[in-house]
């Protein structure tokens, strides 16, 4: 038995599935860039450290500062309720979800009346070379089971850049840690090109990586498209075709008769 000789389930998206998504991430990039324009874009951190923030290792706690940030700016965006980005509604998700974020647009379609997206934040540092560049996305298992669930789903990475420097407190004489975030980049996981989308098989059933977050190049492709270039790349992996049969009959990827 080989994998194309497998009755595999392909989910069909939807016509609008690019429209849509274009919609979303176009958005998502606005909001973050008006938000650095509005100068909103800075995150203060109060310490009683006289020296201010320890540099060296700065880049092992923004992640948690920089999603919540994210968080907090697209919620003030949705409670603007006449805001130009249609944003109607703002979820925090749980550590473990695969997102952070789940943002709901309203959308006139021919067959719905809005689009739900779930946004993955990562945070990477302009003051380190190497920090954040090559980061974990999701698990095989769970994304390509979510496709397969959901032929619509609309799975965003954001990509936010920042900077840390010190400043002195004039009232409390000790030093104020900023957070600054200085640039962005949003694109649907599903639309990255196979060269930039790489997968590390350790860790479970493995995780989706990209090779280098700040220099990507897109390539649009139906759900089935990507299901298969994940299978292709799982099954090239040390993982081999047995590992992945297994999972796709676990998670009822194949076709039965039952």
């Amino acid at each position: 038995m080989e994998y194309d000789d497998l009755d595999l389930k392909k989910p069909e998206q939807c016509k609008d599935y690019s429209e849509c998504s274009d919609f979303v991430t176009n958005a998502i990039e606005a909001i973050m860039q008006a938000a650095i324009d509005a100068r909103r874009n800075q995150i203060i951190i109060n310490t009683n450290l006289k020296r201010g923030l320890p540099m060296e290792n700065i880049n092992k706690i923004a992640g948690p500062f920089v999603e919540a940030w994210a968080y907090e700016t697209f919620y003030s965006v949705m409670e603007d309720k006449k805001n130009q980005y249609h944003l109607i509604n703002v979820e925090a998700q749980q550590r473990l979800h695969m997102a952070d974020v789940i943002l709901q647009f309203k959308k006139k379609r021919k067959v719905d009346s809005g689009v739900t997206a779930e946004v993955d934040v990562k945070a990477t540092s302009e003051d380190f070379e190497s920090s954040g560049k090559s980061p974990n996305i999701t698990s095989f298992k769970r994304i390509r089971t979510a496709y397969v669930e959901d032929p619509d789903y609309i799975f965003i990475v954001l990509s936010l850049k920042h900077r840390v420097y010190s400043t002195k407190n004039v009232e409390s004489g000790l030093m104020d840690g900023i957070m600054e975030v200085v640039a962005h980049n949003a694109y649907d996981l599903k639309f990255l090109s196979r060269a930039d989308l790489s997968y590390n098989p350790a860790l479970g059933t493995g995780q989706l990586q990209v090779r280098d977050i700040h220099y990507v190049k897109l390539t649009k492709r139906t759900t089935w498209e990507f299901c298969e270039l994940l299978d292709r790349k799982f099954i090239n992996s040390r993982k081999g075709f047995g590992e992945w049969l297994e999972l796709a009959r676990k998670n009822k990827w194949i076709r039965t008769d039952d």
